[in-house]
């Protein structure tokens, strides 16, 4: 999951999607500047090659309950789709394509992933074989990208359909090859320019497939919705006066009743603990990030284990604090309700969180770790046991918008 740390990155996450990713062409070359430096940090992995017909290795069972995909750049500095096996140690290259690979989501039924590049749709399998294309949007106006661009494919869990932003919100039929706009961007015509009121974006699916969380950009700022596939109703969030909830950052239940949503900043937006009931969008403060709150709380990642408790990353700053962002985090636990017996379960601190990826059973988190402040995006990705007598584990040295695969 994305950070948010000022309004200019939000614009650029809720437009843009994705960081340029682009390797220096000298490594050993001083950094001059802040795009540079962020460039510097995107690793080529050494990695095995696409094949024609062979499926993942099936491994025993390993260090991780499935396999891992992410986004790194290649050897030419364009970011690919890459797989982390079970193992924690063997990296398979996905896709090859000629331009970077943006958004994109992975089937746990089969590991195939959906993928946008060089503003095309593309699906391919779990071994990089059978590329085929879902999707041509064409030249994309650099001047009003979200007018044609397509985005943030999603899979509902039974593979049958992709939800992705294209003028909208849209559901690509697997099975027919059909495509169904359900929900029209809308612009205000301004001087001739059309100026985005809402551009609908997919999230991701509930667990049993009838819900969609969404993400609706603004011109400045955005807020999430869900989509009920039943129906087509779309249900606004409600209360939760000065809640952020946006782009990414919402984590289902397991049963699909509600997700929880966090934010760890403090400035434009406020920080605090969600929780969001997915039938009637009301928002409920577990944590307050209220200035004139004191302590101040910081959240971040959280998660429902199956035995109920909520895991997440934790930190305070004193009331009065004007601006905060990169605050040394915890990894703590609590019950539901974001308060009750709320522990520390591990002694680090983490000030370059960028996103994380929890187990099924919370067992660990998968943290990516930014290497310097500038980059919010990524990381070195470091597997986190909940159970505090563990140690940490290097998992690669950089990692972006981590899924599970099968």
């Amino acid at each position: 999951m994305l950070k948010k740390p000022n309004l200019i990155f939000v614009i650029f996450v809720l437009f843009a999607a994705t960081l340029a990713c682009a390797n220096p062409t000298n490594p050993a070359a001083q950094p001059q500047n802040v795009e540079t430096i962020v460039a510097a940090t995107f690793q080529a992995l050494t990695a095995t090659a696409p094949n024609s017909g062979n499926p993942p290795p099936d491994e025993t069972p390993g260090l991780l309950p499935h396999s891992m995909y992410f986004l790194n750049n290649d050897a030419a500095g364009l970011a690919q789709v890459y797989r982390l096996e079970k193992d924690g140690k063997t990296v398979t290259q996905i896709t090859l394509e000629p331009a970077k690979v943006g958004s994109y989501d992975v089937s746990r039924l089969d590991g195939s992933v959906v993928y946008e590049s060089n503003n095309q749709l593309l699906l391919i399998n779990s071994d990089g074989s059978n590329r085929r294309l879902l999707m041509d949007g064409g030249p994309v106006d650099q001047n009003n990208p979200f007018l044609t661009s397509i985005s943030s494919p999603v899979f509902s869990p039974n593979n049958e359909t992709i939800a992705f932003g294209h003028g909208g919100l849209n559901f690509y039929s697997v099975v027919t090859g059909q495509s169904n706009l359900v929900l029209e961007n809308k612009f205000q015509d301004f001087n001739g320019n059309k100026v985005p009121m809402e551009i609908y974006n997919a999230e991701n699916y509930s667990a049993d497939g009838t819900k969609l969380l969404i993400t609706i950009s603004h011109y400045e700022g955005g807020t999430a919705a869900i989509y009920h596939l039943n129906g087509g109703a779309l249900v606004q969030l409600q209360g939760g006066e000065g809640a952020f909830i946006c782009c990414g950052e919402g984590e289902w239940t397991t049963d699909g009743s509600a997700f929880y949503a966090a934010n760890s900043t403090l400035g434009m937006f406020s920080p605090g603990l969600w929780r969001v009931d997915a039938a009637t969008g009301v928002v409920t403060t577990l944590l307050s990030g209220d200035y004139d709150a004191n302590p101040i709380h910081l959240a971040d990642e959280p998660f429902l284990a199956p035995d109920g408790q909520l895991y997440f990353f934790h930190g305070t700053v004193p009331g009065g604090s004007e601006f905060v962002n990169r605050a040394p985090l915890q990894l703590v636990r609590s019950a539901a309700d974001g308060v009750t017996n709320l522990t520390v379960i591990r002694p680090e601190t983490y000030e370059l969180l960028n996103e994380a990826l929890w187990a099924p059973d919370a067992s660990f988190v998968v943290a990516a770790v930014a290497s310097i402040p500038e980059i919010y995006q990524g990381g070195e990705a470091r597997l986190i046991y909940t159970d505090g007598q563990k140690g940490v584990v290097s998992l690669l040295p950089f990692a972006m918008n981590m899924k599970w695969g099968p």
